[in-house]
């Protein structure tokens, strides 16, 4: 299969019901970008997930801004270039979206379109059989049911320092990623003490413990 030429990858959990949570992320800008689509509710991934169809943006800033502003602002800020996000469904069945993101701009020539999209069939059937492996009564697989309820804690915390210091849900989602990367925690810890009010943020970019 053709390498494609990117810098990092997020695989999300999204249904009918709306983004489900990060399942994984392969560094911190494509986790930040996963987190930002989640919470802002808007970006490439949300789009291919709910029309079916790749979204592929090789110059963010040049053409992003008027369609996503929140996430596409941000999302610069953490040095993603370019998006590319594909669809993971079956049929009408929606289930998650893969997402690649590189730190320089330009297109996917063909054959690494089609690898990506072979990538993206070997990711849907990956979440298939997580789900016919969960356990009888429970509607998700674990790690499944595991991105959903960090998503849950992550974005409430995202709405908390929203609150407090007085800012954008993406500038303070960018606040609780720099502490996560900083204090070398993992973001759901931090979420968690946002959540437990062990941690706190002010208007003037600090915080409190």
């Amino acid at each position: 299969m053709v390498a494609i030429p990117v810098t990092g990858v997020g695989l999300a959990l999204l249904t009918a019901a709306g983004h489900g949570g990060t399942i994984t992320a392969t560094d911190g800008p494509a986790a930040v970008m996963e987190d930002l689509q989640a919470t802002l509710g808007e970006g490439p991934c949300v789009d291919a997930s709910s029309d079916g169809r790749p979204v592929l943006q090789p110059d963010l800033a040049a053409t992003g801004a008027s369609r996503w502003p929140g996430f596409t602002a941000a999302a610069l800020e953490t040095g993603i270039a370019a998006v590319f996000a594909f669809p993971l469904q079956v049929g009408a069945i929606r289930l998650g979206t893969l997402d690649l993101y590189r730190d320089t701009t330009g297109p996917l020539d063909s054959p690494q379109l089609a690898g990506a999209l072979a990538f993206a069939e070997a990711a849907t059937t990956i979440l298939l059989h997580l789900q016919d492996d969960a356990a009888p009564g429970r509607p998700l697989h674990p790690e499944l049911a595991e991105a959903v309820d960090s998503r849950r804690e992550i974005h409430q915390a995202t709405g908390m320092i929203t609150a407090q210091a007085g800012i954008s849900l993406a500038e303070a989602l960018l606040r609780l990623q720099a502490h996560a990367y900083s204090s070398q925690r993992p973001l759901i810890d931090v979420a968690k003490d946002v959540v437990t009010r062990k941690l706190r943020f002010g208007p003037e970019d600090d915080h409190h413990e």
